[in-house]
């Protein structure tokens, strides 16, 4: 068993690095103080090939497997959390589950310029009474002839005034619960479409979180993605690429977490001695080594079996379960270990602990991952072939 990176993704990681370091790193903490979302940052993410690093050349991608999609997730959040969510909302839940589930047509028209960078993509599941409840949802979609009209809210949506593109979904059937769901590819532009932005959030201040209003909004019948009922199958799908991207994300938080407290660790003196020296910082940070290298094989586990075209729905939970916990976990003792220093913003740990709780609410709470594995180890939960499964990934196929 080979637990190594290709050379590629390790190329991959330096220049993710190296960007991240260079260009965010500097200004993050001025941007996160002023609650802004920097739009520059999307083309020059898209110079580097990132909103579609793991899309097929043919549809303007980069070619590479999900493994680098993990690469990349880890890398921008060891430097914000708001630079991976970019990659989550955009490739995770929207591109991949157009490539998964779209038409040849759909492809053509929303996969490629999101791959390319041209076009900046985001999902809609939540309501203001609908989180992890979806059969909760609200939205309506009424079919009318060769098209279908949306009414709704969308709620706590990344990207919300940025996105050109919108993945919705919203209630065929009002009496149909989970099989009345429909998912629906939605243009800025349309009729009816408003965006705001959501002020005072606890972290994550240097992206954008809003809501999307949709009031009789007319959406072509050829923008419907799989068939109608089947947006909650896709909604989960999505998910799982979601969530897979979240937990890459929270290794690489836990990992700036340690390197930040090593470094004070080394520099600060306490009774004579680098505090470094005390056991009980020590402790704090063994627990950090412990949680990256624990939750990089988890995540690597779940991207091997999407590069194989395996569910990896009880892999991809598990291990955002275990990560997210694990970089809350890091960024509360890397503050500890700050002292004083550590609840001033002077110092990079007190934003990575404001970060950090998001990823154990969103896209699945911790409660949410804990009853799904529970479900499976008790034999109440068992994985169904969907209508349409992840593409395996293919070296050969995807650079043409």
């Amino acid at each position: 068993m080979d637990f190594s990176l290709l050379p590629e993704h390790e190329m991959l990681r330096q220049a993710v690095r190296d960007w991240a370091e260079k260009e965010v790193k500097p200004r993050i903490r001025e941007l996160d103080r002023a609650q802004t979302f920097d739009r520059s940052i999307l083309p020059k993410m898209a110079a580097l090939g990132l909103l579609g690093i793991c899309l097929p050349v043919r549809y303007g991608g980069a070619g590479m497997d999900y493994l680098a999609l993990a690469v990349a997730c880890e890398e921008l959040e060891r430097v914000d959390t708001s630079l991976r969510v970019i990659l989550s909302v955009h490739v995770g839940l929207n591109s991949l589950a157009i490539f998964q589930w779209g038409s040849e047509a759909q492809k053509q028209q929303y996969l490629v310029p999101q791959a390319r960078g041209e076009k900046v993509a985001t999902f809609g599941l939540t309501e203001p009474g609908a989180g992890t409840d979806v059969a909760a949802i609200r939205t309506s979609a009424r079919c009318e002839g060769d098209h279908y009209v949306l009414n709704g809210e969308k709620m706590w949506i990344s990207l919300a005034d940025v996105a050109d593109h919108f993945l919705l979904f919203a209630k065929t059937d009002p009496a149909g619960a989970q099989r009345g769901i429909s998912a629906f590819i939605v243009e800025r532009g349309f009729p009816g479409v408003t965006t705001g932005t959501i002020h005072g959030k606890l972290g994550i201040r240097a992206g954008n979180t809003g809501w999307i209003s949709l009031q009789d909004v007319p959406v072509p019948a050829e923008n419907r993605l799989g068939e109608e009922g089947e947006g909650f199958k896709i909604a989960m799908s999505a998910l799982d690429n979601g969530r897979y991207t979240v937990a890459a994300g929270a290794v690489g938080l836990t990992q700036a977490c340690l390197e930040a407290a090593v470094k004070y660790a080394r520099e600060r003196r306490s009774f004579g001695v680098e505090i470094g020296q005390h056991q009980l910082i020590k402790r704090m940070i063994s627990l950090m080594v412990q949680r990256v290298e624990a939750g990089r094989l988890l995540v690597y586990r779940a991207g091997w079996l999407k590069n194989k075209g395996m569910r990896n729905t009880r892999e991809t939970t598990l291990a955002k379960w275990y990560a997210t916990d694990a970089s809350f976990e890091s960024a509360a003792d890397a503050v500890q270990i700050h002292g004083a220093y550590g609840y001033s913003d002077e110092y990079d740990v007190e934003r990575f602990l404001r970060n950090s709780k998001g990823a154990v609410i969103y896209e699945g709470t911790r409660e949410l991952q804990q009853l799904i594995q529970a479900d499976y180890a008790l034999g109440y939960r068992h994985d169904r072939p969907l209508r349409c499964e992840l593409p395996a990934y293919n070296a050969e196929d995807w650079q043409v």
